[in-house]
């Protein structure tokens, strides 16, 4: 599928880029292209892998330009590039709307003008039912992607997505966050300990985005099923792991935090096609002209439920541990501090 073929990866530099990036460089791809605003990142990138199949490009997805530039023969865009944090969006919205949904735009606008096959946006659980500034600006984005992939043909460049939760262990995650604090021999802080999260690691991120290149339709949603656990179950595990007794202390929710992710609503639940381990929620069709569907007639009715982490499988404290146990962070840490004892 990858063969002789050229991938851009916006925001590149960033957990998830990395990630698609390692998956493909043992192929026989052509070219991975490395778009992001972040020169630091680079060339730690570039040395790290010293790879003649990866190529480098600054710019910004708010920069049609830098896109232009970077964009000539490419086949494929995973467009990773986003503001993800959800404090720092609550504080900064318009920056948020820059990058999330004017930067999406620009990516679709300069993949379309360059006749890049395939482009797949990635989205997020806040946008489900969103109420705040990240989640909004990314429910925005997938409304952007799912229009724009009505004006192209799907044999020019075909456009859609994916949803999915939290990934263990990336940058600024709360994983890491406990790591540190269980090391410090610090109290570990939960928000609220009852909250619910869902559980992907990295490569399940990947395996969901390969999974919509290979069967996505134009502007669908692909979903990844995924379990999920409260915030102290999460906790315990990880002192169990480092054979720790840190006091849990509750410090109250962040801004703009929920206390449950939602990967489907229920009006996507009820049109969502179930594929195993996946839900394809397709793209509405409909056009502007109401009379035909108002003389038509719809169902009504609704799915009795979202798709949310607490009606997900919910993780026993042993099969977290299990989870966090493949990660490498993981991994490593646990070395270097029993290598230390």
């Amino acid at each position: 599928m990858f063969t002789n073929k050229t991938l851009l990866i916006t925001g590149g530099t960033g957990s998830f880029g990395n990630a698609v990036m390692k998956r493909f460089l043992t192929t026989d791809v052509k070219e991975i292209r490395i778009f992001s605003r972040d020169e630091k990142k680079q060339n730690d990138m570039r040395s790290q892998f010293q790879n003649e199949k990866l190529k480098f490009y600054i710019g910004d997805v708010r920069d049609i330009a830098s896109l232009h530039d970077a964009m000539s023969e490419v086949d494929y865009v995973f467009h990773a590039a986003a503001l993800k944090q959800v404090p720092s969006c609550e504080f900064y919205p318009m920056e948020a709307v820059k990058t999330n949904v004017l930067g999406t735009e620009n990516v679709l606008n300069a993949s379309i003008r360059n006749g890049v096959k395939k482009v797949i946006c990635l989205s997020t659980d806040k946008a489900a039912y969103p109420i705040n500034a990240m989640g909004i600006s990314k429910a925005m984005m997938e409304k952007v992607f799912v229009a724009k992939s009505k004006t192209i043909s799907a044999d020019k460049t075909l456009i859609c997505g994916t949803r999915y939760g939290n990934v263990m262990a990336s940058r600024g995650s709360v994983i890491p966050i406990l790591v540190e604090q269980i090391k410090a021999g610090k109290p570990l802080t939960l928000t609220d300990p009852s909250m619910t999260r869902f559980l992907m690691n990295l490569e399940e991120a990947v395996e969901l985005v390969l999974f919509a290149f290979k069967h996505a339709k134009a502007g669908d949603i692909m979903v990844q099923k995924s379990p999920s656990s409260t915030i102290r179950d999460l906790a315990q595990a990880l002192l169990e792991l480092f054979d720790a007794s840190n006091e849990i202390r509750e410090i109250g929710t962040r801004h703009g935090e929920k206390l449950y992710e939602t990967l489907l609503t229920r009006e996507e639940h009820k049109v969502a096609v179930d594929l195993k381990g996946y839900y394809q929620i397709p793209a509405d069709n409909r056009d502007l002209n109401y009379e035909k569907y108002y003389s038509l007639g719809d169902d009504g009715g609704s799915f009795t439920s979202e798709y949310n982490s607490n009606n997900t499988k919910r993780l026993t404290v042993n099969e977290i541990k299990e989870k966090l146990l493949v990660l490498p962070y993981i991994q490593s840490e646990l070395e270097s501090l029993f290598s230390m004892h």
